[in-house]
């Protein structure tokens, strides 16, 4: 790890050790790229001992967060021969959990989302910066 605490299940790419900032900023732009909305990065380490980083995104249907979920979990694989470590809910489409281990990726039904809150858990932890894209007209 380059920044912050070693996270327990240690994300490599070959010999090279991946940042966890920097694999939870691509997750949130692969997100992005699948129209994810409302996406947001927690900073957790030091507050969690499961994860450094949380990814929150939001989906329009139960097929668009099954979307957002399994191409993020590709194309972390395809790019960085990452696989997950445990992938939860895909097939609900409300709320899917797709842990990478030093981030963990939860993508919600966008009213989903409002009932859990998750956010609010981590009020504290601060927040990355993210682009958002534009909502299409």
């Amino acid at each position: 790890m380059k920044c912050g605490s070693q996270s327990p299940h240690g994300a490599s790419t070959g010999d090279q050790q991946l940042d966890s900032e920097t694999l939870a900023r691509r997750i949130a732009d692969l997100a992005g790229d699948r129209k994810g909305l409302n996406i947001l990065v927690i900073d957790v380490r030091g507050r969690s001992s499961y994860t450094d980083f949380l990814v929150i995104a939001s989906g329009t249907s139960d097929r668009h967060v099954q979307s957002i979920g399994e191409a993020v979990a590709d194309a972390i694989k395809r790019e960085l021969g990452l696989s997950t470590l445990g992938v939860e809910g895909l097939k609900e489409g409300q709320w899917a959990l797709v842990d990478f281990g030093e981030v963990v990726l939860h993508v919600f039904h966008q009213f989903t989302r409002e009932i859990y809150a998750l956010e609010d858990l981590w009020k504290d932890a601060p927040r990355l910066a993210v682009e958002q894209q534009a909502a299409a007209t």
